[in-house]
């Protein structure tokens, strides 16, 4: 049985879907109507992303399940691996996974990328470092990479 957490971030409002402790989705929606009690497996997503949004987290310790393709899949594992505050072009994740020509198919991952936050996906930007594509608006991507950048930034004065 899974469960929905409605979450107020700084980006807006975030949808959290849950089954068995695991998180299925994490996306932005318009509005909520029901608020769940914050207990059990949610208090420990919605502790973690307070931390996130405060800049006191840089890495996700949470148990995901998002559901895709093989070939999403692999994209959204090479995502995990992108280090908070840094970026990656879709051509560097095409050819990290061995599919050099797939940059678009790349995009397209990224965009149905169901977990959004933990799975980094606004961490992928063009090959010239512009930001394109985001399924939230390019806005709240920008938004997510400048609070990265700044909490870095913080650490090296």
């Amino acid at each position: 049985m899974s469960n929905k957490l409605h979450y107020k971030s700084t980006i807006g409002v975030l949808e959290i879907k849950l089954e068995n402790d695991f998180i299925l989705g994490l996306k932005v929606v318009e509005s909520c109507d029901n608020v769940s009690e914050v207990t059990g497996y949610f208090a420990q997503v919605a502790k973690q992303l307070d931390e996130y949004f405060a800049g006191k987290r840089t890495k996700f310790e949470l148990k995901i399940s998002p559901k895709g393709t093989e070939f999403q899949k692999k994209v959204w594992a090479e995502l995990l691996k992108i280090p908070y505050s840094k970026t990656k072009s879709y051509q560097e994740i095409a050819e990290a996974i061995g599919k050099s020509s797939a940059q678009r198919a790349v995009g397209s991952a990224c965009n149905k990328n169901p977990i959004l936050l933990i799975i980094p996906c606004h961490r992928v930007v063009s090959k010239t470092g512009k930001l394109t594509g985001f399924a939230c608006g390019v806005d709240r991507k920008e938004q997510l990479l400048k609070l990265e950048a700044n909490r870095c930034f913080q650490d090296n004065l």
